[in-house]
């Protein structure tokens, strides 16, 4: 048997015992739940609003306070439940940052607070803080050398 045909075979069998997705289910609630996070952060800012605070603080109160929900359903292993039902609508607002933190260091608490949930917190989300950092970087240098050009020293 050539390497084509087994592909051919193994996708066949796969096919045959995987059960079909229900994809419009799956859209549908991933658009109301992540509608339904974003919707109690904008209900979150617009309080902020009216209490006096301004834009910029009540944005920063909207995702502290998102981020620590997040983590206490992550803590609670109810944003998995959450997770697995809304998919990508509970992943996309940053809920879904907090929970890629929370989540490896709730796996290796069992190996300490140092080693396990210190050493290991950052196993998901330290990438994501790299690649983020190191194009900030890069896009502040080319934005560096592209505007001294137009700066004149006195």
């Amino acid at each position: 048997m050539n390497p084509i045909e087994s592909k051919e075979t193994y996708k066949k069998y796969v096919d045959k015992k995987a059960p079909p997705s229900p994809i419009l289910k799956n859209c549908f609630n991933a658009f109301w739940v992540g509608g339904l996070i974003c919707t109690l952060g904008q209900i979150v800012l617009n309080i902020c609003k009216e209490r006096g605070f301004d834009p910029q603080t009540s944005g920063t109160i909207v995702s502290i306070l998102l981020i620590a929900i997040s983590a206490f359903l992550t803590g609670l292993n109810l944003f998995n439940k959450i997770g697995k039902f809304a998919g990508a609508g509970s992943l996309v607002p940053i809920t879904g940052f907090s929970n890629s933190i929370v989540s490896p260091a709730m796996e290796y608490k069992s190996e300490g607070y140092v080693l396990g949930v210190g050493g290991k917190m950052f196993t998901v989300a330290g990438p994501v803080l790299v690649f983020g950092i190191s194009t900030a970087i890069i896009v502040g240098i080319i934005y560096l050398i592209f505007n001294t050009q137009s700066i004149t020293l006195v």
